[in-house]
């Protein structure tokens, strides 16, 4: 029987700011059945999509993406937060739930044409998925789908990604 993962969701009221209902993955990450369970979803589905990269926002993209990408036996492409990345870059601003930020990407690390299946914990108002999307493209790549643990219903992610095909693990409501 599979792991049932929403056993592994931690919630945590008013946390980075006031009003904000945190849902944590990282319970998730310390059961090895569970990761595994959740790793094993997330390369089935990313294989239905015919990827040929993984695509792992900083940072849970990191951490579920990797292993997937080992999984399927295909690379693996971080998008990263300001000066982390050591080469020539390509960059998008973009507004969060609570803020905003700016992601970069290697500007030779996507192929034209290359299938890329991005991964990451939570949708929730889509703002890093999006311009996840941006720099993809903008290198030629096709977004060929997203991938989730969590989709925070309520809130306007899967809207502001219209016309990709977005798939969550779990649908969890933003506030209790």
């Amino acid at each position: 029987m599979a792991v049932d993962l929403k056993e592994y969701i931690a919630t945590i009221p008013d946390y980075p700011i006031k009003g904000v209902l945190f849902r944590d993955v990282t319970p998730i990450l310390q059961n090895g059945e569970a990761f595994k369970e959740s790793v094993d979803q997330l390369a089935a589905i990313a294989k239905e999509m015919g990827a040929d990269v993984i695509i792992g926002p900083e940072s849970r993209g990191f951490i579920f993406g990797a292993p997937v990408a080992l999984e399927l036996g295909i690379g693996f492409v971080p998008v990263r937060k300001p000066g982390k990345l050591p080469r020539e870059t390509i960059s998008v601003k973009y507004d969060l739930e609570y803020g905003s930020n700016e992601l970069f990407i290697h500007k030779d690390s996507i192929l034209p044409g290359q299938r890329c299946v991005v991964i990451d914990d939570l949708l929730a108002t889509g703002g890093t998925a999006k311009a996840t999307a941006e720099l993809i493209e903008q290198l030629g790549g096709v977004v060929a789908g997203y991938l989730f643990i969590i989709e925070l219903e309520g809130l306007p992610g899967r809207k502001l990604l219209e016309g990709y095909e977005v798939r969550a693990l779990m649908e969890l409501p933003d506030s209790e």
